[in-house]
């Protein structure tokens, strides 16, 4: 009965509701804008939401955008690839936009036309566009629920032009619910360019007032002094998440200032910082109030100390997110206490990311993953061709099939050398787990795709397949260049593996990136 509603349009609530389970499901939302005309009323505004980080290679929506404004692109070829008349006013829909994104999506939408007048679709073209789509976006007084502005070196000319269209109409800032900072700077230098930026920037948080997520990055010390520390902002009483990225803690003793004035922080993120010594831990240790660390990502650069483990014991209940790179050369000993320490106070990590050479830690990390293999989701186990790595994988593979939980949203093993005994071994021990991204990639191995087809495709147990290995037949154009092979270049088995509703993806596009993480971060 509910489903004859549904589809007659008798219960439209209904019916958004279950064409909101397809969000992010591109491809099956094009198909509900087909069923009938309720559907496609309902429809459209989520695939419009957030058009500009849809990576379909398709950008035709900018054209529909300026739809209205052919006068001012008069003189251009481009015009006559722009819609006179729409459906829908489609940049009423938008929810979410990354400035970053948007200067990409417009420069590729550019270049379509590009090759056949380079002098007429040149940067000025760019800015033109820029402008028109902004104008669009203010006099329709968008309601934006995210705006999230990135700065790179390379972008600020326009992003100057962007923020002084901003600033010229404050409602639009005004609309905003949410706006998140990412900094990508390694050096902030004072330019006239960077120091409008800068002012720009601070005009426009001042202006919003709610300013709900920051990242900064590398050495821009005194840009995040005056974002934090400032009496101008109210950052205190609405940043709730604050990521750290590439940060050099040398020379910086005011952490624990910073920390104790934000009073609604929830999430603190630590993501290839340096170094994580005493000097840092401690003042860490010396606030007044919980340190909320979700993630802590390090390798061998972060240069942490015997304090660590104090860190650990303040903050290791709220970590989500841990990621860990000994130096090669550690001493076992410290790398057996640290792990000691992740054992005894961490719980709650709900994703894995570690990279490993030495036999003996193996163990601890089995232990570590089923002590949190309640909570556990991603899993990532890098090992690399250092020494007794053909010792490394087979430890892995024997051991840990068995401690794995019955779910897993992504698991990743770079291994080396694997034997295709012990992958069965691997397979066998884990057939009690569903994992819905499986990503292989491994180097001088055996054949491990009869397995691979005996215990994942046949009993169903993954959704997407990504595998690079040297035994396969045929070289990916991914990985040409490093002589690596992948399974999604073999187009027999991708449809063998498509039969098993299996879909075999290429493993760059599967893997998940740092930047796809930290986009992520709420």
């Amino acid at each position: 009965m509910s489903c004859s509603k549904i589809f007659s349009g008798d219960s439209p609530e209904l019916t958004y509701e279950v064409i909101k389970n397809f969000q992010n499901d591109f491809s099956t939302l094009h198909s509900c804008i087909l069923v009938n005309r309720l559907w496609c009323r309902l429809t459209i505004p989520l695939l419009w939401e957030n058009p500009f980080s849809i990576s379909t290679g398709n950008y035709s929506f900018i054209g529909i955008y300026l739809h209205n404004l052919n006068d001012d692109l008069k003189g251009y070829e481009i015009v006559e690839l722009i819609p006179l008349n729409t459906l829908f006013n489609y940049s009423n829909f938008i929810k979410y936009l990354n400035i970053r994104e948007f200067f990409s999506s417009v420069d590729k939408w550019v270049a379509i036309f590009k090759n056949s007048n380079p002098s007429k679709y040149n940067t000025v073209f760019i800015k033109l566009v820029h402008k028109l789509l902004f104008k669009i976006f203010i006099e329709n007084e968008i309601n934006l629920y995210t705006l999230e502005i990135e700065i790179f070196t390379y972008s600020n000319e326009y992003l100057n032009n962007i923020f002084e269209l901003i600033l010229q109409n404050t409602n639009f800032i005004h609309n905003i619910k949410n706006l998140k900072l990412f900094i990508y700077i390694s050096h902030f230098s004072e330019n006239n360019e960077n120091m409008l930026v800068k002012n720009h920037l601070s005009k426009i948080i001042n202006l919003h007032q709610n300013l709900k997520k920051i990242l900064l990055s590398y050495d821009n010390i005194p840009l995040y002094q005056s974002l934090l520390l400032s009496k101008d902002y109210n950052c205190s009483n609405t940043l709730n998440t604050l990521v750290l990225y590439k940060i050099n803690f040398n020379g910086i003793f005011n952490l624990n200032k910073i920390f104790e004035q934000l009073n609604v922080l929830e999430s603190v993120h630590i993501i290839y910082c340096f170094p994580i010594n005493i000097g840092v831990i401690q003042q860490i240790i010396n606030l007044s109030k919980p340190f909320k660390l979700k993630s802590l990502l390090m390798d061998w650069t972060s240069q942490i100390d015997e304090s660590f483990q104090s860190l650990l014991q303040k903050s290791g209940d709220y970590l989500e997110k841990f990621n860990f790179e000994f130096e090669y050369n550690r001493e076992l000993i410290f790398k057996q206490q640290i792990f000691e320490s992740i054992i005894k106070y961490c719980k709650n990590i709900k994703s894995l990311d570690l990279h490993e050479n030495n036999n003996q830690i193996f163990y601890q990390i089995f232990k570590l993953i089923e002590n949190i293999k309640h909570k556990l989701n991603y899993l990532s186990i890098r090992v690399t061709s250092y020494v007794n790595n053909n010792k490394c994988s087979s430890i892995i593979l024997q051991n840990l099939g068995q401690i794995l939980p019955s779910n897993l949203e992504y698991l990743h093993l770079n291994l080396y050398k694997i034997k295709a005994s012990d992958f069965e071994i691997f397979l066998k021990n884990s057939q009690g787990t569903f994992i819905k991204k499986l990503l292989i990639r491994n180097s001088e191995s055996q054949d491990i795709l009869p397995p691979i087809k005996e215990y994942i495709m046949k009993k169903k147990r993954v959704k997407y397949l990504a595998i690079v290995n040297s035994s396969l037949e045929m070289i990916s154009e991914y990985n040409s260049r490093y002589n690596e092979k992948e399974l999604f270049s073999l187009h027999d088995e991708v449809k063998e593996f498509s039969l098993y509703n299996i879909k075999v993806q290429s493993y760059l596009s599967l893997v998940i990136r740092l930047s796809d993480f930290i986009k992520k971060i709420n």
